[in-house]
C-alpha cells in the first residue's frame, strides 16, 4: 500500500532532559493496516561539554526493552524488511511499511553520544494505533417501499480534514460522488464501498444496502508475504444475488501479459502455475486459492471473479497482494583477528510473513545451533555461510564467504617494454563482492594504495615501475592478497 500517514496530530511535545530534548511532531498517530507511516522527531544536545566536542554515535527507535537493552527496530524480526531510518541535521524519521495491527505500540527515539552518560531517550514517545478496517459504510434512512437510503463513509482513523471520497458500486467507481455521504435509490443486488481519495488502495468492505444477498467479494488479507519455495493460501468470501454460473481466480498482471484476448484468465489454466495451483471451497461462499512452490515471479495481486446470469463481478477494487521474498545474508563485521572474523549476520528478506519465524544457519553445510534472525559468530577464511527458514531448508539464501585467493594477471602478456601501456588485473570470488586495492612492495612499511579498482593501469610504463605488486581483495568477512612481479625493459 502507498498510504503514508505522517505527523497526523502535529502537536509538538518536548521530552528529554534539560539541554538534551527530543521533540516529537506528534503524540498520537492513527494509521490503516497495510499502509505506511512516518514518525518524526528532532533532537538537540550541547555541542561541547568540559572541553570535549559532542558527537552522536548512534540513533535508534524502539518499542521494547529486554533487561537493560533497548531493542532497535532494525534488529526486531517482527519488523524485518519494513523499517527505514532517515536522520539528517538532527531530524530523524522512522518509516514503517506494510503496517500490521500488532505494530500498535509506543515508539521512542534514542540517541547515544561520545560523552560520559550521554545516552538519551525521548519519553513518553509516540503512540501508534493501527486499525482495520479504517473505513466502513454505514446505512441509514432505509425505505423498503421506495428503496431509498443514505450511505455514510465512516472513518475509523483520524485523517486530514475535509478529504474527498470515492464511492464504488459492485466494485466499479461511481464518477459523480465525492462527499462522505451518498443518498439514492438502491437495488438489493448491488453492493457499495468507499475510499478516501488518494487512498483508493484501502477501501471499506463492500456492504449490501437492502438485505444480505447482494453481489460482493471481500478478501481475508489485503497483503501477504511468503518465502520462495513455500505455499500460500489466498482467501475470499463472495456472494451472488443470482445463481453463479462460473467462478475463478486471476491476476490482472498476468492477464495484461497475454497476447490472445480469447485466453482464459483462470490461473488454474495458466502454464506458469501448472501443477502449483489449487482452488478450495471448504464452505459455501468462501474460495481459497492455494499456490505451492512459490516463485518470486508469483508476486502479484490476485482477484476472485464470478459470473451469474448476465452479471459479472469485475471489480477495480484491490484484491490480495502477494509478495514472494527470497532470503539474503547481510554481514556486519564486528572485529577481524589474525585467523578469523567475528561477525554479526542477519537473515534478511524484503518483507516478513506474520508470526514468529525460526531460522536455520549453516556453516559449510553443517547446521549452527542458532535459530534467530540475527546471530553473532566466529568465521574462518574458508567458511561458507547460508541461512534458511526452518522447514524450507531447500530454499536457502545465496552463500556468503571470505574472498578467495585473488587471480592476478598482466596485459598484454609477454615482454614489457618502457613507454608501453600495461594493465594489471585482479579478481576474486567473494560474496559480498570484494573491494580491491593495489600496492607496490618497495620496503616502505607504510604502504600507500596505488589504485582502489580491480585494474591498475600504466599508460606509459617506465623501467622504474619494475617490481612486485600485490592486490588485496576485501569484504566484510575478511581479506586476502596475491602478488605479481613485473620487469620493464628499456627499448
Amino acid at each position: 500500500s502507498l498510504i503514508v500517514v505522517s505527523d497526523v496530530l502535529c502537536v509538538k511535545v518536548i521530552q528529554g532532559q534539560n539541554d538534551w530534548p527530543v521533540t516529537y511532531s506528534s503524540t498520537e498517530i492513527c494509521a490503516l493496516k497495510g499502509s505506511t507511516v512516518d514518525i518524526r522527531c528532532t533532537y538537540r544536545y550541547p555541542s561541547r561539554i568540559y572541553g570535549r566536542d559532542t558527537t552522536v554515535e548512534k540513533t535508534s527507535w524502539f518499542t521494547k526493552v529486554n533487561g537493560n537493552e533497548f531493542v532497535d527496530l532494525r534488529t526486531d524480526s517482527e519488523y524485518s524488511g519494513r523499517v527505514q531510518y532517515h536522520c539528517d541535521n538532527n531530524i530523524c524519521t522512522l518509516r514503517i511499511t506494510d503496517l500490521r495491527e500488532s505494530d500498535s505500540a509506543e515508539y521512542k527515539f534514542r540517541f547515544i553520544t561520545n560523552q560520559p552518560g550521554g545516552r538519551y531517550t525521548g519519553s513518553p514517545g509516540v503512540t501508534l494505533l493501527v486499525t482495520d478496517p479504517g473505513l466502513q459504510v454505514l446505512v441509514s434512512g432505509t425505505s423498503w417501499l421506495s428503496y431509498w437510503a443514505k450511505l455514510k463513509c465512516q472513518r475509523g482513523c483520524h485523517l486530514p480534514d475535509h478529504p474527498s471520497y470515492v464511492w464504488y458500486k459492485n466494485g466499479q467507481k461511481i464518477q459523480t460522488e465525492t462527499s462522505s455521504s451518498y443518498s439514492d435509490y438502491f437495488y438489493s443486488a448491488d453492493s457499495y464501498s468507499c475510499a478516501v481519495k488518494g487512498h483508493e488502495d484501502s477501501p471499506s468492505p463492500s456492504v449490501c444496502v437492502f438485505g444480505q444477498s447482494c453481489n460482493r467479494v471481500t478478501y481475508t488479507d489485503r497483503s501477504i508475504c511468503a518465502f520462495k519455495g513455500s505455499s500460500v493460501d489466498i482467501s475470499s468470501n463472495y456472494n451472488s444475488h443470482k445463481t453463479i454460473r462460473s467462478k475463478f481466480w486471476f491476476s490482472p498482471e498476468r492477464s495484461h501479459q497475454w497476447q490472445s484476448p480469447s485466453q482464459s484468465e483462470d490461473l488454474s489454466e495458466d502454464f506458469q502455475y501448472a501443477g502449483r495451483v489449487q482452488v478450495l471451497e471448504t464452505e459455501r461462499g468462501r474460495s481459497t486459492l492455494r499456490i505451492t512452490d512459490l516463485r518470486e515471479s508469483d508476486s502479484a495481486q490476485y482477484h476472485f471473479k464470478f459470473t451469474a446470469g448476465s452479471f459479472e463481478w469485475n471489480s477495480i477494487l484491490p484484491g490480495t497482494t502477494l509478495t514472494v521474498t527470497a532470503l539474503q545474508v547481510q554481514v556486519t563485521r564486528i572485529k577481524v583477528y589474525q585467523s578469523y572474523t567475528e561477525a554479526e549476520l542477519k537473515c534478511h528478506s524484503s518483507c516478513s510473513p506474520d508470526g514468529r519465524l525460526s531460522y536455520v544457519w549453516l556453516r559449510n553445510r553443517t547446521e549452527i545451533p542458532l535459530t534467530e534472525m540475527s546471530i553473532k559468530y566466529q568465521f574462518y577464511s574458508g567458511d561458507i555461510i547460508t541461512c534458511a527458514l526452518k522447514g524450507h531448508e531447500n530454499y536457502g539464501s545465496p552463500s556468503v564467504y571470505h574472498p578467495r585467493l585473488p587471480s592476478v594477471s598482466v596485459s598484454p602478456s609477454g615482454e614489457i617494454v618502457d613507454n608501453s601501456s600495461v594493465t594489471l588485473t585482479c579478481s576474486s570470488d567473494a560474496n559480498p563482492a570484494a573491494n580491491y586495492t593495489w600496492y607496490k612492495k618497495n620496503g616502505d612499511p607504510d604502504l600507500h594504495p596505488l589504485s582502489k579498482e580491480p585494474q591498475l593501469v600504466f599508460r606509459s610504463i617506465q623501467s622504474s615501475d619494475s617490481g612486485e605488486y600485490y592486490c588485496t581483495a576485501e569484504n566484510k568477512l575478511g581479506r586476502t592478497s596475491q602478488y605479481i612481479s613485473i620487469n620493464v625493459k628499456c627499448e
